[in-house]
């Protein structure tokens, strides 16, 4: 292991449905840098794991060979104590974050670094928290007079959303397609919300425009901010000669490499004015959305009209497979990412104006109670 790279990480899994893809993503990045695996488990347990392990370790759970650790907030990765119980720190100073949905990637775990000390990757606890809830980042959108569908707020009292149907249901707070729902009345999808494990910590809807296909492009901000080609992802055939509702999870998973082999067109054959639209809406949102290290910005379009969809703060495969023009190594970009995590702090507290003048004069508690 380089020396540079002695004290970086790749943190991956986490108790999130989107486990299984971020483990396929932390496992690339441990191999292609040459760094120390540190796995979340569903349980939410810490592990450090064999690098060089594959895929089929990880299906029942936590791989055999994997050492229990911990993360503190005063020290923070730790080992187990030895014969006289003291915990040994891993000296990690960058965790290279690869945790997709859930906790990993809305501002939990990010938080939760920043209080041990930590330094990461990726997004910082506000911008993973914008990325990670739909219903604030179409606001956004709307906010800045970027195009965006219209989108609302959906629980199982809802009766009226001022929008007409069909509509699609989703997850506010999900990282990727699972739970999507494509229904054809209010009544329809306010029962969802309710249903679905995937909808019941809080669902949007907006309306199903079946002519709008999705074009994505990948955002980095170091060394400098750097868009990447567009991609067209292509959707699997529902039928023989029919299309399927939506770019559903196994459109983009079920190749077993987190997005590296889902089908797709890239450069994506766009109207030229549409891809400049693209490319401006995007920069704009890096500054909006403060993306750091890596994303993935997501559009729907009908080849005229263009749409704002969602960001993805720590994508699949980190969207190393979208670097063509020029083309881009994935340890070049995963270095950059470790390079910005120093050089980019994602928090500075600090305690200018807590001077004690406040507490002097505040008189006794018991009085302020009476």
């Amino acid at each position: 292991m380089a020396d540079a790279l002695s004290d970086v990480a790749a943190v991956f899994g986490g108790p999130s449905p989107e486990h299984d893809v971020s483990v396929l993503t932390g496992l690339q990045a441990a191999r292609a840098l040459g760094i120390r695996a540190l796995y979340w488990a569903k349980t939410g347990d810490w592990f450090e794991v064999d690098p060089g392990l594959e895929a089929e370790a990880f299906v029942a759970g936590v791989p055999r060979s994997a050492n229990r650790v911990h993360l503190s907030s005063d020290g923070g990765f730790q080992g187990e104590g030895g014969r006289f119980g003291k915990a040994r720190s891993l000296d990690v100073g960058v965790a290279l974050l690869c945790c997709h949905g859930g906790p990993g990637e809305d501002g939990t775990l990010q938080g939760a670094l920043d209080l041990a000390g930590v330094a990461y990757t990726g997004p910082t606890v506000a911008g993973a928290a914008i990325g990670m809830d739909k219903l604030a980042f179409g606001a956004l959108m709307h906010a800045a007079g970027l195009p965006a569908l219209p989108r609302a707020a959906l629980d199982r009292s809802t009766t009226d959303v001022g929008l007409e149907g069909p509509y699609i249901v989703k997850p506010r707070f999900g990282g990727s397609s699972l739970g999507i729902e494509v229904v054809a009345d209010l009544a329809t999808a306010a029962a969802l919300s309710g249903s679905s494990p995937h909808l019941r910590a809080g669902a949007v809807i907006e309306p199903y425009r079946p002519d709008l296909f999705d074009v994505q492009l990948a955002i980095r901000t170091w060394p400098e901010l750097a868009l990447s080609a567009i991609e067209r992802p292509l959707r699997r055939a529902a039928k023989p000669g029919s299309e399927p509702e939506i770019l559903g999870y196994l459109d983009k998973y079920a190749g077993g490499e987190g997005m590296v082999s889902a089908p797709r067109e890239l450069p994506a054959a766009l109207d030229p004015a549409l891809a400049a639209s693209v490319l401006e809406a995007a920069a704009t949102v890096a500054r909006l959305a403060s993306v750091r290290g890596v994303a993935r910005l997501d559009f729907l379009t009908d080849g005229a009209e263009l749409f704002g969809n969602e960001i993805n703060t720590i994508p699949g495969s980190l969207a190393r497979y979208l670097w063509i023009d020029p083309p881009l190594a994935f340890a070049t970009l995963l270095a950059d990412l470790v390079a910005e995590a120093r050089a980019r702090p994602s928090h500075a507290y600090t305690v200018d104006g807590a001077d004690g003048t406040v507490l002097k004069g505040a008189g006794a508690i018991a009085a302020k109670l009476a």
